[in-house]
């Protein structure tokens, strides 16, 4: 029996017993099906088979090598790490700016501004991408590096407003007053004792808004210029063309990646609250 409710059986009834058991059950068994459709990507990758079918007779890496010797995927790939982390670059500066203005701010009409910043989390993307479009092709943005970068920043500082602000409700506004009266300017303040506190919610802002530019594929398709596709972007168009097993090996590596990049912030949340209750 596990340990928590052993120590408390004499205070339990057999059937809030097996309500404890059923409703764990229930919890595996949902994950399972949640992850089940991506795992099964995984041995896919491996196979020796042009096509994505079970059964697998034989394994192969040449999936894998096909994957970092094509031309095309290695051009997606490489525009996918120009665009994302300039992307988010921008995302996590003007985010954390517009956080802390908004934080300390108290004027009519903030939720509307704020309704605002956030509402490319709300707002379908592709609505959002036929405006950038639009507004990007008149100052012959579109098709461009940098058209993309400020397309997909509009899409992700969304996601570290909403972190930092988070983060921001818990921070002990003392800690900057003390700062302040100590002869500190704002600017060294902010640098010596805000930005190292917020740092955790900066940290995940930052992978959240990476992770919406890395994934994104409807704002590329609309800003994108010929060579200027990314990752996903060359995966929707592999689906749609022929279904290549290399897929399934780029599938393979961003579910590791994705992994990773969870574990990094259940990381840094677990931080930020264990600095919270010991501040």
């Amino acid at each position: 029996m596990n340990t928590r409710v052993a120590r408390f059986a004499p205070y339990v009834s057999v059937p809030e017993i097996a309500w404890f058991y059923l409703l764990r059950t229930m919890n595996v068994v949902v994950l399972l099906f949640l992850v089940s459709p991506i795992l099964v990507i995984i041995p896919l990758s491996f196979s020796n088979n042009s096509l994505l079918i079970y059964p697998i007779h034989s394994f192969s890496f040449r999936w894998y090598e096909n994957l970092f010797t094509s031309t095309a995927w290695l051009r997606a790939g490489r525009n996918s790490f120009i665009v994302a982390p300039l992307a988010t670059l921008l995302s996590t500066i003007l985010g954390t700016l517009a956080a802390l203005g908004l934080n300390k701010a108290t004027f009519k009409g903030k939720g509307a501004l704020v309704a605002v910043l956030i509402s490319p989390m709300i707002v379908p993307v592709i609505v959002t991408s036929v405006g950038m479009y639009l507004l990007f092709a008149r100052f012959g943005l579109a098709g461009t590096y940098l058209g993309l970068v400020l397309g997909h920043t509009a899409i992700a500082a969304p996601f570290v407003v909403v972190t930092v602000t988070a983060t921001l409700s818990g921070f002990n506004q003392n800690f900057v007053r003390a700062s302040l009266s100590l002869g500190a300017s704002p600017v060294r303040t902010f640098f010596s004792v805000t930005l190292p506190i917020i740092a955790p919610g900066v940290i995940s802002g930052a992978l959240f808004a990476f992770a919406t530019s890395f994934d994104d594929v409807v704002m590329t398709l609309f800003l994108a210029g010929p060579t200027q596709g990314t990752l996903p972007l060359q995966m929707f168009i592999g689906i749609r063309e022929n279904i290549s097993p290399t897929i399934a090996a780029l599938a393979t590596i961003l579910i590791i990646f994705s992994g990773l990049l969870l574990l990094t912030m259940e990381w840094l949340r677990s931080r930020s609250a264990a600095r919270q209750v010991a501040a």
